[in-house]
């Protein structure tokens, strides 16, 4: 989560309460705000214009689709094995997979038609060092292009693809993002 404020290190003199306050506590001082992290958080509001899957207006259903083996998401542990009930009782469950499926998004775009999008997988490294997480079975997904990584600036600098059941380094407090391309 990106607060406002985050990209100048605004504190509120620890005031978590400062909405109320008309003066230099909830100021924000754009002048000296950091221009990176400024310019990545305007790419990635860009990128989730561009990709309805990250703006859906009905809550996932999490079973598999009318038709289909494929499921509109899914949960996935740094092993790439689904996530049980009994997984999310698990203390060290703070790095996840997420799978994200586009390709039967619910209700029409604005001309009436099917709305359609990528699928995405996004890798959640929570862990306070560096992870290894498996990609999920070739059924979620054959193929993988990194198109985000919050420990680089945005866009992506080099092009790297992944394979079904291939290891990724995720680094640690990061977020990794994958497209599917096969």
């Amino acid at each position: 989560m990106i607060r406002a404020g985050d990209e100048i290190g605004q504190t509120q003199c620890g005031n978590n309460n400062a909405y109320c306050h008309d003066n230099e506590i909830s100021w924000l001082d754009w002048e000296n705000a950091d221009r990176e992290l400024l310019e990545f958080v305007r790419r990635l509001i860009q990128f989730r214009k561009r990709h309805p899957v990250f703006r859906r207006r009905r809550w996932f259903r999490g079973r598999a689709l009318h038709g289909s083996g494929v499921r509109d998401i899914g949960w996935f542990k740094t092993d790439g094995a689904e996530m049980s009930e009994d997984d999310w009782k698990i203390a060290f469950a703070k790095s996840i997979g997420i799978y994200l499926d586009g390709t039967r998004l619910p209700g029409p775009d604005s001309m009436g038609e099917p709305l359609v999008d990528d699928s995405f997988y996004i890798l959640f490294n929570a862990h306070h060092n560096p992870l290894g997480f498996i990609l999920p079975p070739r059924d979620w997904g054959r193929r993988w292009a990194k198109v985000l990584d919050t420990t680089q600036a945005m866009p992506v600098s080099r092009k790297q693809t992944y394979d079904a059941g291939e290891a990724v380094r995720v680094e640690a407090r990061s977020l990794m993002l994958l497209r599917r391309i096969g």
